[in-house]
């Protein structure tokens, strides 16, 4: 007997709608570089990631792949799938949830990367590779709780391969390259340490987030863990509409998001942004205008407007701002604001 998947709800989570914004756009276009979301404990961090991936749809792979290659895409495959198309062979495929896949704290470079064996290379001319985490992350969400403690080299090699969508191993001068395209996903409290800039940068969107303050939501938090605890299927069940209406809004906002276009104003708008934010390099300025389209897709629309790209804005820049000591993290919304309401009226 098939038991089912009892994740608590993406759409039952209560407030912490950035959090949430930032996440589906991720589900919709992968190559917005992941999301780092910084907060205190208890803020749903966890809960919202493995949500995220239990309201997804489903995804075609090749059943026996050690990397769940796209039967529909050969240009994505690894070498072993290519090489059996290639002979002849009818590769085998079933359908399967989006895997989350949670980098543990402390893991080695050969955990994260995988492994090649040097010695059966040079006896047999074969290279034999041992998947790691990048390989079982491949198309899925890999997971990166309190990513402020993990070493810089490791973040760098998981920003690499999430940017490049490809791992590649070298040792002794044997190469080995496999798919690795995966929504990365960070949380940390920044009360525990902070990342450094040149990291921080790497991640496309970036959300600050603290534990709710109205009351009344604070009060809905409770009830509906309650509510979750004492009947988890009841409780799935009463927030299938709201998850199906979703679901169905990120497949619509991945198809449609090829057809967004954005004008040259926009564009001159972003870039305007980036400099009175006083933003160092380009790199924000290309995670807006990403994330400026794929949030038209998700709102149904063919064209960006100067709203799309104010909340991409918020998103892109959370942890781009040039602090002063002491200066808590959160891009200064007004200004941003000012500054697309002066080119309204320019």
């Amino acid at each position: 007997m098939e038991i089912k998947n009892l994740t608590y709800p993406f759409t039952a989570i209560v407030g912490q709608e950035k959090m949430k914004n930032a996440l589906i756009l991720n589900a919709i276009n992968p190559k917005l570089g992941g999301v780092l979301i910084r907060g205190e404990k208890g803020t749903a961090k966890s809960t919202a990631v493995r949500s995220l991936a239990a309201l997804l749809p489903e995804i075609e792979v090749i059943a026996d792949c050690k990397f769940g290659c796209n039967p529909n895409e050969r240009a994505g495959m690894c070498q072993e799938c290519v090489n059996r198309l290639e002979h002849g062979e009818e590769l085998p495929v079933e359908k399967r949830k989006i895997r989350v896949v949670e980098l543990p704290v402390g893991s080695t470079e050969d955990r994260v990367v995988g492994t090649l064996d040097i010695e059966h290379a040079i006896k047999k001319g074969e290279k034999r590779f041992e998947p790691g985490v990048l390989a079982e992350a491949n198309r899925g969400i890999l997971y990166v709780d309190e990513v402020n403690l993990l070493d810089d080299h490791t973040v760098d090699v998981l920003l690499d391969s999430a940017a490049m969508g490809v791992n590649t191993v070298e040792r002794e001068g044997v190469s080995y390259s496999h798919p690795a395209e995966f929504i990365l996903i960070g949380t940390m409290n920044p009360e525990e340490g902070e990342l450094r800039p040149q990291l921080l940068d790497r991640f496309g969107l970036c959300v600050h987030i603290e534990g709710i303050t109205d009351l009344g939501q604070r009060v809905e938090v409770v009830k509906r863990r309650a509510s979750y605890e004492e009947d988890p299927a009841e409780f799935q069940k009463t927030w299938e509409g709201e998850e199906k209406n979703i679901r169905e809004a990120i497949i619509r906002a991945k198809d449609l998001l090829h057809q967004v276009s954005i004008s040259d104003d926009m564009l001159y708008l972003i870039a305007r942004i980036a400099i009175d934010m006083n933003v160092d390099g380009h790199r924000a300025d290309i995670i807006m205008m990403k994330a400026s389209k794929t949030l038209a897709a998700f709102n149904g629309k063919r064209e960006v407007l100067k709203e799309d790209v104010q909340s991409a804005a918020d998103l892109a820049l959370q942890h781009r701002m040039r602090r002063k000591p002491f200066q808590k993290p959160g891009v200064e919304e007004e200004k941003i604001a000012g500054i697309i309401s002066h080119r309204q009226s320019a």
